[in-house]
């Protein structure tokens, strides 16, 4: 998927939008990604199933004793070999380590194919991820955004997003996702960035 040069993106984003010119200037420029490689993506999939609806710190901690408990990698073969008490003694709720558990046996069975999932459009990349159990649209748009660095997804049903969103234009209340969505259109092709900066908006003091 062909991507803009962030500098580039940013630049036009400033341009159209005096808010977000201003947020800019004031955050300065994401931080510049590169797509992981295929063999990471399995890790950071399971890793975003991890971090759903947790604080951080207490999701880097239990993601860190997973990596251990697999031995430093965390791949579809090595969670199916693993006893589920012994993942659940990670910290995982029953129903995350039920999610992996399906991960790994869809990925391990082929149908859900991470080596090719780069080439699939954006809406075709969360149709392909939410055949998997705990997998929905945030859990797809987070792999979008940070493993296959997707520049134009735009995450409405993230609290942080909306909130920040509200915020930063000065609305008077936070907008629901429909809301949003509709926000978000004059900012294609680049709303990844646009949700990035909604994150530093919520995050400054």
């Amino acid at each position: 998927m062909p991507t803009t040069p962030l500098p580039d993106a940013v630049a036009e984003l400033a341009g159209i939008d005096p808010v977000l010119a201003t947020l800019v200037e004031r955050h300065g420029h994401p931080p510049a990604r590169r797509r992981v490689p295929t063999g990471r993506r399995f890790d950071q999939l399971a890793a975003n199933i991890v971090y759903q609806q947790l604080a951080g710190k207490a999701a880097a901690s239990i993601h860190g004793r997973v990596v251990e408990t697999l031995g430093g990698e965390v791949t579809a073969e090595g969670i199916l070999a693993t006893p589920v008490a012994v993942l659940r003694a990670c910290g995982l709720s029953g129903s995350k380590t039920a999610s992996l558990f399906d991960l790994a046996d869809k990925v391990a069975s082929g149908e859900v194919a991470l080596d090719r999932i780069g080439r699939l459009s954006d809406e075709e990349v969360v149709a392909h991820l939410t055949v998997v159990r705990g997998i929905g649209p945030w859990t797809a748009q987070m792999f979008l955004m940070s493993t296959l660095n997707r520049l134009d997804v735009w995450p409405v049903g993230d609290y942080g997003v909306r909130a920040g969103f509200a915020k930063a234009w000065s609305l008077d209340a936070i907008p629901d996702p429909n809301e949003l969505q509709g926000m978000g259109e004059p900012f294609r092709p680049y709303r990844s960035l646009v949700a990035w900066y909604c994150w530093r908006v919520v995050d400054e003091k």
